[in-house]
């Protein structure tokens, strides 16, 4: 076709330079009257095929799907629930978030630091349409190893099937579906430098289990989460150490490792997004936590976790809450084989905290959202009945103020920069810096 269209603008153009003598010739000028009749001819047949391909649909184009979303994570649907074959450019798809930190107490100099505080590298591959596996592999403070305060763990590696009636099950471990944060904590995804307090005291980040989950959608909007899964040791608690104080269940969870399980836990979660951009939501966990340990005073244990939660983002607004309550009972003879120690063990502890960020400014490469947070928690509220003159005083709420901002780049690469004023304890309050990723 091209040849042809080249050989007749070359002729005309040649042909058209003596057009005195053509018009004396007739033979020339039929000639000429041939090639440019050939011509539109061509210019019309290429007209109709650019028509015909305009008329044709898109083809869309295939993306890869990350194993976690870091855009609004708590309002959309959960990062786990499995993609579409379709939309998979390829059977296997990496991912991963990571973190860097600066904190300056502001009453303390000498104790400001700077820490690589984890770096994640997951991993999702899809066997078929409704089969897929998801890993993640963690490692927290740059350097792990027997000398060092570095972690290197599995943060999560569970298979998952979906059947014909829209059910999800999953085997393996796997991220509670507890709180906004515990499924989608990357450092895209929440505002201000740290996790906020309420859900890394009260409620333990990054808290999964080992067991089996069921999932699905019902109603205008519902969804819901449900399984059996390992539950805590209290075994493991310390009462000589204040790990107990930084975050009771924090500091008797088994992630996995080892864990006992004579006792099992069940949890449920259930979520409503029927309304764009609202999500209001609650979970429970229970199990017991004594595992039938022979002389352990504390077999008959059981830790109850129950939280609500709600978010709703209005235009540029982002407004959220958080309550959660925890509590460990039938500790008063395991407590008794404390008595002398500094921490006992809490028959409950509880906190909440309101937030609300605005999108103040955006362009296509940047967005700048400042944000204020408010919580109030409290690792050890009450403590069960022991011996007057024999227990530890409860302790009180410590409140924490935070305002801040993050600043998006792409959408992938978030700076953040806050200040925090603890009301309780104001040696804590303090500056902090940091630079985070996710893809």
């Amino acid at each position: 076709m091209k040849q042809r269209i080249l050989s007749a603008a070359l002729a005309a153009a040649f042909l058209a330079a003596p057009a005195a003598a053509l018009a004396q010739d007739t033979d020339l000028a039929k000639r000429v009257e041939q090639l440019a009749a050939e011509l539109e001819k061509v210019k019309a047949e290429l007209a109709a095929q650019r028509a015909q391909a305009a008329a044709a649909p898109a083809q869309p184009v295939r993306a890869a799907q990350p194993v976690q979303s870091a855009v609004q994570p708590a309002v959309t649907a959960p990062a786990a629930a499995a993609a579409p074959a379709a939309a998979l450019a390829s059977d296997t798809v990496f991912s991963g978030y990571g973190e860097v930190n600066y904190n300056h107490p502001v009453r303390n100099a000498s104790g400001a630091q700077t820490d690589l505080r984890r770096a994640v590298i997951g991993i999702q591959h899809r066997f078929d349409e409704k089969t897929k596996v998801v890993a993640e592999f963690e490692w927290e403070h740059a350097i792990a190893s027997a000398s060092d305060s570095g972690e290197s763990a599995i943060e999560q590696m569970y298979v998952e099937r979906e059947f014909n009636n829209g059910l999800r099950g999953k085997a393996g471990l796997f991220l509670m579906p507890v709180g906004l944060l515990n499924q989608n904590h990357e450092p895209t995804a929440y505002y201000g430098v740290e996790r906020n307090f309420v859900e890394t005291a009260i409620i333990p980040t990054t808290w999964r289990e080992a067991g089996v989950g069921l999932s699905g959608e019902f109603g205008d909007g519902f969804t819901w989460d449900t399984g059996l899964t390992t539950g805590f040791d209290l075994t493991k608690w310390d009462p000589a150490s204040g790990e107990g104080r930084e975050s009771p269940l924090g500091a008797i969870h088994q992630e996995g490792q080892l864990a006992k399980s004579r006792n099992l836990a069940v949890h449920g979660a259930l979520n409503w997004r029927g309304v764009p951009g609202l999500l209001v939501g609650g979970s429970v966990f229970t199990g017991e936590a004594g595992h039938k340990t022979p002389d352990f005073a504390g077999n008959d244990a059981r830790v109850t976790m129950t939280e609500l939660h709600t978010r709703y983002t209005p235009g540029a607004w982002d407004l959220s809450a958080l309550w959660a309550y925890g509590r460990i009972s039938n500790t008063e003879a395991l407590n008794a084989t404390f008595v002398g120690n500094p921490t006992p063990v809490p028959s409950s502890f509880a906190g909440w905290y309101l937030q609300a960020a605005y999108k103040l400014w955006q362009n296509a490469d940047y967005a700048l959202t400042p944000f204020a947070r408010f919580e109030s928690f409290n690792t050890a509220r009450t403590y069960a009945q022991v011996p007057a003159g024999l227990g530890v005083p409860t302790s009180p709420y410590e409140r924490v103020a935070t305002v801040g901002a993050n600043l998006m780049i792409g959408q992938g690469v978030v700076l953040k920069a806050d200040y925090q004023k603890f009301r309780d304890d104001k040696t804590l309050d303090r500056l902090n810096l940091g630079v985070g990723f996710a893809y």
